[in-house]
């Protein structure tokens, strides 16, 4: 039996955003050793990861209407350039704005090539496993913190950190730039099962502006942004916070890596989920789980404890994410979603701007993290009250958006 090219395009998905979501989340273990190496504030450092993802999501909606009109190739090579450029940069920063310019700037502006275009290009491919796809991408950027995030650790516990930082930068070359040469956008029929990019006659009549003023625009954007600001800081800060306790740095390393494990057994979990009972039902209950497992990040001091929260955690917020795009498509037609999905991530990269800056501000204002928790849980509750005000979905045979 041939294979369904598809499936390749989402090999090539999961790999790249492994490499590209694991580097830019590397991060969180540099915190520490390049705050005592440098003597920069964590508020200082934890500022490059919020232009991270500010650049991110904004260079998610310019790579998304660069993927629309040219194709997702060129897109996913310029990202993969820019990705090591950015950290042989950072690397080799002299002061704190060098840094947060390279990391924050250059290395987020990479992301936004691989992130959202590569999902966005996959959601083309199927139809009847859509959400199962883009779940088995959004897998493969889960894996990063199993994977990227030890690697790193290993790498400054044997050299410094701009070492470090520059073995990260050449491996991000040497994998992602033959790997983007595999990516193709979707053909305008279907086969093996499947409707990659096949349209509606309604669809045609639908422009990005009147998409982006749509009520199921908003609502998406809206939840995507609560979901993303609830689980940012406690993504980025959890390894700092262990180490608070008492932890290890190995070990709290470990807690970063569990985390990526569950959220990539989440993925799988809310992608068949999604297929079988909608995407929509599935977001709302696992956002709710996120907030609660967010939440009780706060009651949280030995080891054992951490790992019961990531699992949790990790499962509902891994799982939650891919969901966002097959909403999306569920909405929007494939010739738009390049920009759509761009323009929907490019909010959501505001609410993960705000985890990281705000949580570095806590610890060194409050001296703990506690506040972050707290504040994740309620974030958390108002984006799946958000996400039940998703209007209903379009027929499949005029998919417009409805009057704003």
């Amino acid at each position: 039996m041939k294979l369904y090219y598809g499936w390749v395009v989402v090999a090539a998905g999961a790999l790249m955003g492994c490499v590209a979501i694991g580097t830019v989340f590397s991060l969180a273990v540099f915190l520490q050793p390049i705050s005592e190496a440098t003597g920069w504030s964590r508020t200082g450092i934890s500022m490059a990861m919020t232009l991270d993802f500010i650049t991110m999501g904004v260079g998610a909606f310019f790579w998304g209407a660069i993927m629309d009109r040219f194709g997702p190739r060129p897109v996913m090579l310029s990202g993969a350039v820019l990705l090591g450029l950015g950290v042989a940069l950072a690397s080799r920063a002299g002061s704190l704005l060098e840094f947060q310019l390279a990391y924050g700037l250059v290395v987020g502006a990479a992301a936004g090539a691989i992130f959202a275009p590569t999902i966005a290009t996959v959601t083309g491919w199927f139809e009847k496993h859509r959400s199962l796809a883009v779940s088995l991408v959004s897998a493969g950027m889960g894996v990063a913190p199993m994977t990227i995030s030890p690697f790193a650790a290993w790498l400054i516990s044997t050299y410094d950190w701009r070492t470090a930082q520059m073995v990260i930068a050449v491996m991000a070359w040497v994998l992602i730039v033959p790997i983007a040469l595999l990516v193709r956008s979707a053909p305008a029929i279907s086969g093996d099962g499947a409707a990659p990019g096949s349209v509606a006659p309604g669809d045609r009549g639908m422009s990005v502006g009147q998409a982006l003023r749509s009520p199921q625009f908003i609502v998406l954007s809206l939840v995507f942004f609560c979901c993303c600001a609830a689980h940012s800081g406690p993504i980025f800060h959890t390894v700092s916070y262990a180490i608070a306790c008492g932890l290890g740095p190995m070990a709290a390393v470990t807690i970063y890596s569990v985390e990526g494990l569950a959220g990539l057994g989440g993925r799988l979990l809310f992608g068949i989920a999604g297929d079988r009972f909608g995407a929509r039902p599935v977001l709302v209950a696992g956002l709710m789980v996120q907030a609660l497992a967010a939440g009780s990040y706060y009651f949280t001091r030995q080891l054992g404890e951490f790992y019961a929260v990531a699992v949790v955690f990790g499962v509902a917020y891994g799982g939650v994410m891919p969901l966002y795009a097959v909403i999306a498509r569920e909405y929007f037609p494939m010739r738009i979603m390049g920009t759509v999905f761009g323009a929907a991530t490019m909010v959501s990269a505001l609410g993960m701007a705000l985890g990281p800056a705000v949580g570095g501000w806590i610890y060194d204002t409050f001296n703990g993290y506690g506040f972050l928790y707290i504040g994740s849980l309620g974030i958390g509750i108002g984006a799946a009250a958000i996400a039940l005000a998703f209007p209903p979905l379009p027929s499949a045979s005029r998919r417009q958006p409805q009057p704003a």
